[in-house]
């Protein structure tokens, strides 16, 4: 599998602009057959570190051999996934299954493409975050590194991320969260209404309204009760 890109480069689940790495410092590492170990974790002491959001990824890879990874700025322009039609909105993104696309940035190696999904689905081997277990698996493809392992199954890269619907990070989806979602619920195609309403646009189209209140009724479990999605 080989991809060309020619775009010109000028350049989180919860976090502003590279807000600190939410990988969970016990496995912060990849494998590129090579450039070697990845880490997601250690940028800036985790500050610039990867993160997870819902729907996109943000923050900095360190690899020992070929310097940082840029994963995107944490800021698409649509709000929600980065469109990687030009430099200035280029990353890596998180379909509906978990499943990554898009693209990061290397100075010293160029692009790292996260969607391998037409190739390595048929085998399950397409680059995603798993979201039952909270870790990246499969594998995702570099030009000029050749493919980075994020499948292993004792060294790999585990996120600390809050369930979906959660919104007070107690550890269950219960009528406390529901008067957050009833607080951001404001109707399709309008932005969401004030500031922390983003995590209850749960389907990622930037509006909250029924589809991610359909979303959450089937994350409701009750409290203190283990979340369920």
């Amino acid at each position: 599998m080989r991809h060309a890109y020619a775009m010109s480069v000028s350049w989180l689940w919860v976090a502003s602009v590279f807000g600190a790495s939410n990988v969970n410092p016990s496995h912060p590492y990849a494998w590129g057959e090579n450039v070697g170990w990845l880490n997601w974790h250690d940028a800036n002491g985790g500050l610039d570190g990867a993160c997870a959001h819902s729907t996109f990824l943000s923050g900095f890879l360190w690899a020992e051999n070929i310097g940082y990874i840029n994963l995107g700025d944490g800021t698409p322009a649509n709000g929600s996934r980065y469109a990687n039609a030009e430099g200035s909105d280029c990353g890596v993104n998180i379909d509906t299954n978990g499943d990554l696309f898009g693209l990061a940035w290397s100075e010293n190696v160029g692009w790292v493409n996260f969607d391998t999904r037409s190739s390595l689905r048929p085998y399950s081997q397409q680059a995603r975050l798993d979201g039952t277990s909270g870790r990246l698996r499969g594998y995702a493809w570099g030009e000029n590194i050749g493919w980075v392992n994020l499948d292993d199954s004792a060294t790999y890269v585990a996120f600390d991320v809050s369930a979906r619907g959660d919104f007070d990070a107690d550890g269950d989806v219960d009528l406390a969260d529901f008067g957050v979602f009833q607080s951001c619920f404001d109707g399709p195609n309008r932005a969401a209404k004030q500031t922390g309403c983003d995590a209850a646009d749960l389907d990622g189209d930037r509006d909250v309204d029924l589809g991610d209140f359909g979303m959450f009724q089937s994350c409701f479990n009750g409290p203190n009760r283990p979340a369920k999605c």
